[in-house]
């Protein structure tokens, strides 16, 4: 008898789990494909320590390394159209995929919000390709150039971080120790480096609590982090940042202010979105009205969807579910989990949050740290993570490309 077909469209947290989860559950019973646009994996919370000064090897990782010794078939081929009625996805190369159980898993994308110039001039780091442009443009203004005033070197080390969520805290913090060691090595005055943070809400880090935000805002304010709230941009132009009551002038506008669903979601026949754009499902992650077709992660209508371990817990409920469905037996409704947090804020402090408890500080820091060595050596082998750290701590002996000094972190 033909095996059953199960398809992964996405190799992200949400897909990689998926994945894993149906070889352990259902093995060599079914045929298991993940789809990607991408032969690696790339691991979001890390980006920001490209950025400054990290290795990309420690933020991409083959989906063959994140797979081995599973039964699951990998294809790298960029989805273009999908058929719910068919069960069919459509790959840039031509091929049609044709599943028994579809699972998208797409993640999303950057949402400029149709803002004049921000698209063109503004930098984002929601892919390991962004952060190591982004890296390089960093290394570039410390580069020697002739500075005729003052006011061109005010602008010329003037960082403008739109978004006060995760990535935004992470990046300001974080970027605040390195411009410093630039600063120095370049014989920069560190005075003329300014470091602004806007968000559009009351508050940082809006989905948190209230106390933890304050403590995250003082933290940035005393590493010298100026803070606008309430704030929101209007346009960007080449070299100046535009809000309905200021203008700054700068040459690094690094955007981490929105998402949105992949588009590819909204070009398919017979989905209903909620007013935020994601995909509506039923009590199983099935696209509401299509059986058998799941949506999990960013793009699932969830309380907390969006969230790398909200991805993680789907993943985990899906291949039970196919599992259940495979096998006759009944199903469980899906009951959404509150995640925790860890956020590093500059070096040796960070916010860890588990329930209603929240720790402050290094032991926080480290936490973030242990987190992220935990989550790969589940999938990875332990020859591959100790590589992977080995030459990541290589990498930030070296002089950085374009750097011209030896920096670290």
């Amino acid at each position: 008898m033909e095996k059953k077909k199960i398809i992964i469209v996405g190799g992200g947290f949400g897909g990689i789990q998926t994945a894993r989860k149906l070889h352990t559950l259902l093995g060599n019973t079914v045929s298991i494909t993940l789809v990607s646009d991408k032969a690696y994996f790339e691991y979001y919370p890390a980006l920001y320590r490209i950025v400054t000064d990290a290795s990309p090897i420690e933020a991409c990782v083959p989906l063959e390394n994140m797979l081995c010794n599973t039964t699951v078939d990998i294809v790298v081929d960029k989805i273009v159209s999908i058929d719910t009625d068919k069960k069919e996805i459509i790959g840039i190369s031509g091929i049609a995929y044709t599943a028994d159980f579809l699972v998208l898993a797409l993640g999303s994308q950057t949402a400029y919000f149709d803002l004049p110039g921000l698209s063109e001039l503004s930098f984002g780091f929601k892919s390991v390709g962004e952060a190591v442009r982004l890296k390089k443009h960093i290394h570039d203004l410390f580069i020697a150039h002739e500075h005729p005033s003052v006011t061109e070197c005010v602008s010329h080390f003037h960082i403008v971080i739109v978004g006060g969520g995760a990535s935004g805290v992470e990046i300001a913090g974080d970027i605040t120790y390195y411009f410093a060691q630039l600063a120095e090595s370049h014989n920069v005055q560190k005075s003329l480096i300014t470091i602004d943070l806007i968000e559009s809400s009351p508050r940082l880090l809006p989905s948190a609590e209230e106390r933890v935000s304050r403590k995250i805002e003082a933290r940035l304010r005393k590493l010298g982090v100026n803070i606008y709230l309430n704030r929101s941009l209007v346009k960007e132009e080449v070299e100046t940042v535009y809000m309905k009551d200021m203008s700054f002038k700068s040459k690094t506008v690094i955007w981490t202010a929105g998402t949105r669903v992949n588009g590819l979601y909204e070009q398919t026949n017979g989905f209903s979105f909620n007013k935020k754009g994601k995909v509506l499902v039923n009590e199983y992650l099935e696209a509401r009205n299509f059986k058998r077709v799941y949506i999990l992660g960013d793009a699932a209508d969830t309380p907390y969807s969006g969230l790398a371990q909200t991805a993680i817990y789907d993943g985990e409920f899906i291949a039970n579910d196919i599992k259940s469905v495979f096998r006759e037996k009944s199903r469980i409704s899906y009951k959404s989990k509150k995640p925790s947090f860890a956020i590093p804020v500059g070096d040796n402090w960070g916010v860890l949050n588990i329930g209603v408890f929240n720790l402050y500080g290094i032991l926080a820091y480290w936490a973030r740290h242990c987190i992220d060595f935990f989550y790969f050596a589940r999938i990875v082998s332990l020859k591959f993570l100790f590589t992977m750290f080995i030459k990541g701590r290589k990498y930030r002996d070296l002089a950085p490309e374009g750097c011209g000094c030896k920096t670290s972190k």
